[in-house]
């Protein structure tokens, strides 16, 4: 049985890695520090989505990555779509940029299920997921993910979505293809929360504004039911990678929790 952080090596398929960053320059050397020179990864792309505390300089600096800088803030929808129209392969792996903890192992063990071919797109959930998202296994808008171009949908529609519409835009044509989803657990990682980076009031107001991009794009009512439509389509829970020490995988391909 393959492991997660042992791929076997006839799998023809690479992966373009694609990272949206806005002000990150505190966070985002140890993201790349995970990702480049990753053995399944053939591509790293940041965009760097306007910052104006010297991300793209950071970036650079670090090198192996390739560098798309865009003049205004867009947020995070139009980064992304930026980044997937540049990307040379067809699987694409999606990482936030402000990640806490993130190894190499926890980005095979994202890329084994839709590599191997036990499930067509695969979703994180971190450590520091919201409590109800934790107790029913799912973190449904998580920003990290490995899928196919294909299971994105079209690149245009996603430029006219709200600047915080990605995920669940994906999400809704996740569920009306009736894809396979893998839920990779990753106990070690960590997303800051937005009071942590920018202050109390302004993380607050940043949240809130993300709320409303996200309901702008699908109804309220209408991301409650892509909670359990997404856990309908749950393969069985790939297991945790306690310590570093790879677990070997018991999903199976095409079953549903």
């Amino acid at each position: 049985m393959t492991m997660p952080g042992e791929m076997r090596a006839d799998l023809p398929r690479r992966v373009s890695c694609v990272i949206p960053a806005y002000n990150e320059a505190p966070r985002i050397a140890r993201v790349l520090g995970a990702v480049l020179g990753h053995p399944l990864v053939d591509e790293v792309i940041v965009v760097d989505d306007g910052s104006h505390d010297g991300t793209a300089e950071v970036v650079a600096g670090i090198g192996g990555a390739r560098l798309i800088r865009l003049t205004q803030n867009g947020g995070k929808t139009a980064a992304v779509a930026e980044g997937v129209a540049a990307a040379r392969h067809d699987l694409v792996m999606l990482l936030d940029s402000d990640l806490l903890g993130l190894d190499a192992h926890h980005l095979s063990a994202l890329i084994a299920p839709v590599l191997e071919g036990a499930a067509d797109v695969s979703i994180s959930l971190r450590r520091n997921a919201p409590l109800p998202w934790r107790l029913i296994g799912l973190d449904y808008i998580s920003g990290e993910r490995v899928l196919s171009r294909q299971h994105l949908g079209d690149l245009a529609a996603l430029r006219n979505l709200p600047r915080f519409g990605l995920e669940v835009h994906m999400n809704r044509f996740w569920i009306a293809q009736r894809l396979r989803v893998a839920v990779v657990c990753w106990p070690e990682v960590e997303s800051p929360f937005k009071s942590a980076k920018h202050g109390a009031w302004q993380g607050l107001w940043a949240d809130l504004r993300m709320l409303c991009d996200m309901f702008r794009t699908v109804p309220l009512h209408r991301a409650t039911a892509q909670i359990w439509a997404l856990r309908r389509q749950r393969i069985k829970p790939v297991p945790e990678l306690r310590g570093g020490r790879k677990i070997p995988t018991q999903t199976v391909p095409g079953a549903v929790k």
